[in-house]
């Protein structure tokens, strides 16, 4: 048994009345997107929903604009990257998607049509030092997504599942499905530890376009970093 399975879930802020969450606040539901509205956001950091519907912004709105939404300095051909300076963390995301503000979640950007392709990212406060100290990564992959990243109405099975480090840190990234009874979902997660935080970042597609997602899916898992604040 992983030391994820034996540690109690408040220790990483994944509980509720002492038992794990399900489905929240991870996994990012279709029906929650397909429905989200994007008015509290659009009041809160402006005019994002211009990229999402292709409109164009002369550059000196789109350099103010993204000054004030804190996005990195990274170049990707057809990715935007986004910072958080508070809770220590960056990412890249596929242009067009918009971002949208749902409950439990810390950031999360989808796909203006398909709603099931989108990503979150999620930030709890752990008393662990390192990912490793939950076990491995197969071990900590399958109690999530038991325990966490899908409901237990859906049938899940765990595809892969590796470490890697970067600048030392190490990270888990892990391949699942999840198949509802309309929809199979397709996703990647990648999980690590630092600054006193649980970090979770999770993206996915409908499974019949995972062939046409899956290397941008799997560039937005490789630029996920964590950083010290």
């Amino acid at each position: 048994m992983s030391s994820l399975q034996q540690l109690p879930c408040a220790q990483l802020g994944l509980c509720t009345n002492g038992r794990f969450q399900k489905g929240v606040p991870f996994l990012v539901r279709a029906e929650q997107i397909s429905t989200a509205s994007s008015t509290t956001l659009q009041d809160k950091v402006g005019r994002r929903q211009m990229l999402a519907t292709g409109v164009t912004i002369a550059p000196w709105l789109l350099l103010s604009y993204q000054k004030s939404t804190a996005f990195a300095a990274e170049n990707v051909k057809g990715f935007l990257p986004v910072t958080d300076k508070k809770d220590g963390y960056s990412f890249i995301y596929p242009f067009g998607w918009q971002e949208v503000v749902i409950e439990g979640q810390d950031k999360v950007f989808k796909d203006v049509i398909e709603p099931l392709e989108n990503v979150s990212v999620n930030v709890f406060p752990t008393n662990k030092d390192d990912i490793r100290d939950l076990g491995s990564p197969q071990e900590v992959a399958e109690a999530l997504i038991k325990k966490v990243l899908a409901p237990p109405s859906q049938k899940t099975k765990l595809l892969t599942a590796a470490e890697h480090n970067v600048d030392g840190k190490a990270y888990y990234t892990f391949e699942f499905v999840a198949q509802a009874p309309n929809f199979t979902r397709h996703a990647l997660s990648t999980i690590a530890i630092g600054n006193g935080k649980f970090y979770t970042l999770t993206t996915g597609a409908n499974e019949r376009r995972w062939g046409k997602m899956k290397d941008k899916l799997n560039t937005v898992i490789d630029s996920f970093k964590i950083f010290n604040v």
